[in-house]
């Protein structure tokens, strides 16, 4: 059921499980023939992580909100969530019969970061509320020729700036160290927490490092690092990726700014470190998640958009199409930011009345 989804793998899952101080598990649903459909949930309240606030999130779109507590559908990092089902089970009565295990539970429920697909089909399972537009998701495709023919597919402007921006870094003289996280979690943490203060998420190093401690625990030598290093010096930042059912997923990265040489690093480390590693292990696809989609879209990323959706039959969202479609509107607005951010987007026929498109 998850052979390519590694956000909804038992090891995710268990390290989410460890970093929350709620219960969790899966709902759970028996289909014809044998199959079986399932969602991971927790007990959700007092969300530390912002993105998963469903409560704040829709205030600040001017949309009303369940109370904070209920069930979260989806594991609680990774902004993944995944409808899972047997191979070759039938979708939509897995939809069907999930949404009435919700029902059934009796308490709000909300799927985080959910793709169009899945909620296309829970909403053709009965699921009242409309979804709510959250963020962008960006991939790049790997082709069969490599990253030669990757280069090749840009337009020419793009072209030129990823080998000018390899090159900066390729000059910089800096050495590329890389080795399982257990053995750099310390190094990861104080980079990580300098990017996170810079973007308002201020935590001590500690925090992280209990955060990537887990990480390494639960998900052994699938969990990568690659260190940006000045010869004879500390890393000035790194990558954290894990490789599963085909993708290579990056996870995090950070930088000691005041040190960095102004030659790209963010880029190279992020997006084409990850496309080298990708091609070199026969990956399909890189998903470099959901920060700096912009600069990620202008490299050659595709933006795929995910979504909040309220699984309770008579939620609090269930009589506000007009309100939602309006805030979705504006989030897309803000989110296609460039012409090729606009073309990049995979928003599908179905998506057609959740919003009016800018």
């Amino acid at each position: 059921m998850t052979a390519d989804f590694l956000y909804s793998s038992r090891r995710w899952l268990a390290f989410c499980a460890e970093m929350s101080s709620m219960p969790s598990g899966a709902v759970t649903a028996a289909l014809s023939g044998g199959g079986l459909a399932a969602l991971p949930v927790a007990l959700a309240g007092g969300v530390a992580n912002p993105f998963y606030d469903w409560t704040a999130i829709l205030a600040a779109r001017g949309l009303p909100a369940p109370p904070p507590f209920g069930l979260l559908a989806g594991p609680g990092h990774g902004y993944q969530t995944h409808l899972l089902t047997t191979p070759g089970a039938d979708r939509r009565e897995a939809a069907e019969r999930l949404r009435a295990a919700f029902d059934e539970a009796g308490l709000p429920a909300m799927a985080m970061f959910l793709g169009t697909p899945d909620v296309a089909v829970l909403r053709q399972a009965g699921v009242r509320a409309l979804p709510v537009l959250l963020q962008a998701d960006a991939w790049l495709r790997v082709p069969a020729g490599g990253w030669d023919e990757w280069l090749g597919s840009l337009s020419k402007g793009r072209r030129y700036t990823v080998r000018s921006e390899v090159k900066r870094f390729t000059e910089a003289g800096y050495e590329i160290i890389e080795g399982p996280l257990r053995e750099w979690t310390g190094v990861a943490a104080e980079l990580l927490a300098a990017t996170e203060a810079k973007y308002g998420h201020a935590h001590p190093a500690g925090f992280y490092e209990r955060l990537l401690t887990a990480q390494a625990k639960h998900m052994g030598e699938e969990a990568r690092v690659a260190l940006c290093v000045p010869p004879g010096e500390p890393p000035v930042g790194y990558v954290l990726y894990h490789i599963y059912g085909g993708t290579l997923y990056v996870r995090s990265a950070g930088f000691d700014y005041p040190r960095l040489r102004g030659v790209a690093e963010y880029f190279n480390l992020v997006i084409y470190l990850p496309l080298r590693r990708a091609v070199e292990v026969g990956a399909r696809m890189v998903h470099t998640g959901i920060e700096s989609t912009n600069a990620k879209a202008l490299r050659g990323a595709e933006l795929r958009p995910l979504w909040m959706l309220e699984l309770s039959r008579d939620g609090v969202l269930a009589d506000h199409a007009e309100a939602i479609r309006t805030a979705n509107s504006r989030t897309a607005a803000e989110l296609s930011t460039t012409l090729f951010m606009e073309k990049s987007w995979r928003w599908g026929e179905e998506t057609a009345d959740w919003f009016e498109r800018p």
